[in-house]
């Protein structure tokens, strides 16, 4: 099924559509050539919006949780790009650690490790889970709805190796975002792959390095297709040394909103769009739908009161927020069943293994939807993305599932300069 993309400003968006689909060889290609000379990240999931006259990326998560949201009809394209990842990095690997966030009590993630955990077992390996929660401290079992149970174990260092009591893995693969830091017991780790790298954890990784990057690979990208690059790409400011419960840096956040609002009003004017520009305030760093703000004027960020700036403050393991990234807001003008929706589109390697719709009955199209009160449908890529058909409309439902892919790729292409950048930089 495809929701209904309800807007009468869709013409752009067609014309971009139109236009990826009749130069899809071409775009294979090009992708193709950039993934001869960078290396994916492992995994990823990527947050899209579709106004109907753009669609872009608003967010690159490179731990994703939600594999159990992914249409079981897919489970062998996943099975496959794992297989592909791990044969270039390892082909002897045998024996895979896994080690995911401490969230025992979220039945929604611990589903999504053990779909995770099938995939990798699929593949060809042995799979055991170690845990970073320091209460535990005998193997464990979690009950997970609908899956047989999750049996956690603590994790053992033997110098510079990472493993169990009785499991030495060649591999450790993290579905955990290292956003407070880097644990003591995986440093200095020798003879081991750990995936993703360290260095693409919340701790060093930045929304606004990751959305610069993706201005150049976009800014290519338009070339090949002789599009506007802003169709597919958000503007953005950074401000840092912000403190929200000080009030200080404020004046940043001022002239950063009014900055990428009057960008985003030329845009709109050149495109004749009637719909009021907004802007996204959100941490530079960090996931969960938490630190997050939208502002209209640079008066909604002056007019904060109390309650607002202690939300901004912290996010994920009560880390304080000192430097936010102001992105464009894409209004998401497709729905299900009357409530908004966004298509969220994982990766395995290269490879674009499906994708779901996060859907909130209570947020509007300009609205943050990563909240609670979020659902999702499961079955909601009825298509994967892989396969236009050339013999139906642009925005037929393969060739629609197709552009969320090509986008979607574009910020992973992003991700693998970003973390190529990060591995080179002094720390």
């Amino acid at each position: 099924m495809i929701p209904h993309l309800d807007t009468a400003l869709a013409k752009p968006f067609a014309d971009l559509e139109a236009r990826i689909l009749a130069s899809s060889t071409e775009v294979e290609r090009w992708f193709r050539g950039w993934w001869t000379e960078h290396t994916p990240p492992f995994y990823a999931s990527v947050d899209l919006r579709n106004s109907g006259f753009k669609l872009a990326p608003v967010d690159t998560n490179l731990f994703p949780g939600g594999f159990n949201n992914l249409n079981p009809q897919f489970l062998p394209l996943a099975v496959q790009a794992t297989m592909a990842a791990i044969e270039k990095i390892c082909p002897e690997a045998r024996n895979l650690l896994l080690i995911p966030e401490s969230h025992t009590r979220n039945t929604f993630y611990l589903k999504n490790v053990a779909q995770l955990s099938t995939i990798m077992r699929q593949a060809g390996l042995n799979v055991r889970i170690g845990t970073l929660i320091p209460e535990v401290t005998a193997p464990t079992e979690i009950a997970v709805p609908d899956h047989a149970p999750l049996l956690l174990e603590p994790l053992v260092r033997h110098g510079g190796r990472l493993g169990l009591a009785d499991f030495d893995p060649c591999t450790i693969l993290l579905n955990n975002d290292l956003s407070g830091g880097i644990p003591d017991i995986l440093r200095d780790l020798h003879e081991q792959y750990v995936l993703p790298p360290l260095h693409a954890g919340w701790h060093v990784r930045r929304k606004s390095n990751h959305f610069a990057l993706y201005e150049t690979v976009v800014n290519d990208f338009a070339k090949l297709l002789a599009i506007d690059p802003w169709l597919v790409n958000p503007y953005f400011a950074r401000c840092s040394e912000v403190d929200f419960k000080g009030r200080t840096g404020e004046e940043c956040l001022v002239s950063g909103v009014e900055s990428v609002l009057e960008r985003v009003r030329a845009k709109y004017l050149e495109y004749g769009i009637k719909e009021q520009p907004y802007v996204v305030v959100k941490a530079d760093a960090g996931t969960y739908g938490m630190g997050i703000m939208m502002a209209k004027s640079p008066d909604d960020v002056r007019a904060l009161n109390r309650d607002a700036r202690k939300k901004m403050a912290v996010v994920k393991e009560g880390l304080a927020v000192n430097d936010v990234i102001i992105q464009e807001g894409v209004h998401t003008h497709e729905s299900i069943d009357n409530a908004v929706a966004e298509p969220v589109v994982y990766m395995i390697d290269r490879f674009v293994i499906g994708g779901f719709y996060r859907v909130h009955t209570g947020r509007g199209k300009d609205e943050n939807l990563n909240a609670p009160g979020m659902h999702f449908q499961p079955l909601a890529f009825d298509d994967c993305c892989i396969l236009p058909d050339h013999f139906a409309n642009p925005d037929a439902t393969p060739n629609r599932f197709y552009t969320y892919g090509v986008v979607a790729r574009l910020a992973l292409l992003a991700a693998s300069l970003e973390l190529e950048a990060a591995a080179d930089a002094p720390r």
